[in-house]
């Protein structure tokens, strides 16, 4: 008896997206080698994210952009698809609608699925907000499913807003991350970029991994000085974890 090959019985299984969503300020203040090194830290992250995916998870990225206008610069879409086209820089520092876009992206399940895997949102600025951004803020940490988002922030240069970045990563593990020249900026997206990647190739890619633990170490805002904690001091964020819910993280 012969068994005829039917391809249509194969169930394809499609791996799940791990967003990652960058605020990036745009503003007439990061024109020259801020908004130049920006760009280039951003693309080496896009390269590396291109050769981390597996057959389980793929990292999507997507920017909004806050400068003469507030706007989505790169949908959501799986890093290997990206060509990313370089920021020009100009205008004031709209923090506020930019908050509000992207609490609107997250919010909205055609653009990150119910499957997703938790997102990360990193806000990097160099000034200080020119619009209304208290209450856009305090609904993205504390509502909705902006509330349940992994989050990020690093301030370029002095003249970045310290009190407003600090309240974007308030109850997460992280530091307010610093930079003042382009080898500082590229290592906060090397740590962006190994925390994404720690996640994709652990058991449960919902679990952040703990600052500690990742080997990169960018120079931080409030004391620059100061030696970082090692990750013998921190519990690992990999070891003991639970299998993630099949249903998503949502």
């Amino acid at each position: 008896m012969s068994i005829v090959f039917d391809p249509s019985a194969v169930v394809s299984v499609k791996a799940k997206p791990l967003p990652v969503i960058m605020l990036l300020d745009v503003s007439g203040s990061m024109t020259g080698e801020k908004i130049q090194n920006l760009n280039t830290a951003v693309k080496d992250m896009l390269e590396t994210f291109r050769n981390t995916e597996n057959g389980e998870t793929e990292i999507h990225v997507a920017a909004v952009t806050f400068g003469s206008e507030v706007k989505v610069h790169q949908i959501l879409a799986s890093a290997g698809d990206i060509t990313w086209i370089d920021l020009p820089a100009g205008g004031g520092t709209p923090l506020g609608a930019a908050i509000s876009m992207t609490k609107a992206m997250i919010a909205d399940k055609n653009v990150v699925p119910s499957r997703a895997y938790r997102p990360v949102v990193v806000l990097v600025s160099d000034g200080q907000p020119n619009d209304k951004w208290e209450q856009p803020l305090d609904d993205f940490i504390s509502e909705g499913r902006s509330a349940k988002c992994d989050r990020m922030a690093m301030a370029i240069g002095a003249d970045a807003d310290k009190s407003v970045l600090s309240k974007f990563i308030k109850g997460t593990e992280y530091p307010l991350f610093y930079a003042e020249n382009a080898g500082q900026l590229k290592d906060f997206f090397k740590f962006l970029t190994m925390s994404v990647t720690i996640r994709t190739q652990s058991q449960n890619p919902d679990v952040v991994p703990v600052p500690g633990d990742i080997g990169v170490k960018p120079e931080t805002i409030e004391a620059r000085a100061e030696k970082p904690v090692s990750s013998a001091q921190k519990p690992s964020a990999v070891q003991g974890e639970e299998k993630p819910n099949e249903e998503g993280y949502w």
